[in-house]
């Protein structure tokens, strides 16, 4: 019987093992290895680690996490999960593992747009957050109409680059949108997408092509497992797709569960993953002392 398990050894899951392992808990890490940026090949805005590859910050974090002698670590997937606090068991490969405690960092699954050569530019030059990845792309931004929130990307973006909204079949902005578009220097762009080609230029249906220095473009998030909803934790959707309801403390509605990271978040990126998993592990270590 672990004291907690963490599924999922990602930014967030590691952040929590950690607190859990420095309060001298005996804690497992399940990690299935299917990090969201995988396909990126720098990481930026983490304190102390802008530019570095995203693995090796993982790979780090996770020779320091197994420093300490409490840790058991698994590569594998979760595949089940029953019981309730203080009795929670998780099916791992061929084995049965219980905790008094669970940390799900489940990280999310992107869908993405199904526009011809789009997927195969994922994390390398088509994005879904500026923050992330606007500073480093040189020449213009194209954004893509996915959804009707995709107009906040085409209003954003303008402080990094010259920007393009491709509205590709979205409904006309209204007056007030179209003014903020003005406003911002946005290019609107009436004619629908065909395909992504080249580094990431832009092929319209008439066969033009508009050369741009990087895209945007909006994906919907489902949690990468199943867990939480085996367990009986409450899922909400936002416009970004859908994420584990937490409280401040990262508590999910099931008792004894916590979650951080992607899947417990409308919007995500590495160092709020990081505060979140932090927070999980103080939180669940809180549980295990004053239940």
């Amino acid at each position: 019987m672990f004291d907690a398990i963490i599924a999922g050894g990602s930014y967030a899951g590691i952040s929590a093992a950690t607190q859990l392992a420095r309060a001298r808990r005996n804690i497992l890490v399940v990690e299935g290895g299917k990090r969201r940026n995988r396909f990126a090949h720098e990481s930026h805005g983490f304190l102390g680690r802008d530019g570095s590859e995203p693995g090796a910050i993982v790979a780090e974090a996770r020779a320091q996490l197994l420093a300490y002698p409490t840790v058991t670590w698994r590569d594998a997937d979760v595949t089940g999960a029953t019981g309730k606090i203080d009795g929670f068991t998780l099916v791992v490969g061929d084995d049965r593992m219980e905790g008094r405690r669970l940390v799900l960092a489940l990280g999310v699954s992107d869908e993405l747009p199904t526009i011809p050569g789009l997927a195969e530019r994922w994390g390398t030059t088509v994005f879904h957050c500026p923050y992330c990845h606007g500073y480093e792309i040189e020449g213009p931004i194209g954004v893509l109409g996915i959804v009707p929130h995709s107009i906040h990307h085409a209003v954003m973006l303008p402080d990094w680059a010259p920007t393009t909204f491709f509205l590709n079949g979205l409904p006309m902005p209204d007056a007030a949108d179209l003014e903020r578009l003005r406003d911002r220097g946005t290019t609107l762009e009436l004619e629908p997408i065909a395909a992504i080609c080249g580094h990431s230029d832009v092929v319209l249906t008439s066969g033009r092509i508009v050369p741009m220095g990087g895209l945007f473009t909006a994906t919907r998030t489902t949690p990468s497992s199943p867990l939480a909803s085996q367990l009986g934790c409450m899922i909400e959707d936002s416009h970004t797709g859908q994420f584990i309801r937490t409280d401040s403390m990262k508590a999910t509605t099931a008792p004894g569960i916590f979650a951080c990271g992607d899947a417990a978040r409308a919007f995500g990126n590495v160092a709020f993953a990081v505060g979140d998993g932090a927070q999980a592990g103080a939180s669940a270590h809180q549980s295990l002392m004053f239940s």
